[in-house]
């Protein structure tokens, strides 16, 4: 289908004539990013340009909080696997989520190590480039 060969079932449709996605692929990218913005990079830091998301802010909160964090990071690897990326690439980013978590966990060392440990905009940035072909 990203060759430009048009099929007319539902979910197959070219739904970016300049990228060569299908509508599925650009509503899956637009979920993954989304849920990466929030996790990763939702509000600047006044003064700095340094961007946070909820992920820091949830690790405040013992196990729950992280445990949330998690459970949105696995999401966009079950995207990744719903995209048919290669499994290779799947460990990789599921070994990037473990980091998170692992080191995440940590009182007050995690919660300083999510602010600057992007994993959910790597692991969009890997599904972009398998749907892009890249």
């Amino acid at each position: 289908m990203r060759e430009g060969i048009r099929d007319d079932r539902p979910g197959y449709r070219t739904g970016n004539t300049t990228t060569g996605t299908t509508e599925s692929e650009a509503a899956a990218l637009r979920r993954v990013r989304t849920a990466s913005r929030l996790l990763d990079d939702a509000v600047r830091v006044p003064g700095t340009d340094v961007r946070v998301g909820l992920d820091p802010i949830l690790g405040v909160l013992p196990v729950a909080g992280d445990s949330v964090s998690m459970i949105v990071s696995l999401y966009l690897v079950l995207e990744a696997y719903r995209l048919d990326v290669p499994r290779t690439t799947i460990a990789k980013m599921l070994a990037l989520v473990a980091t998170d978590a692992a080191v995440g966990s940590v009182p007050v060392l995690g919660t300083v190590f999510d602010a600057f440990w992007k994993t959910n905009r790597w692991n969009v940035r890997t599904i972009e480039r398998h749907v892009h072909g890249g």
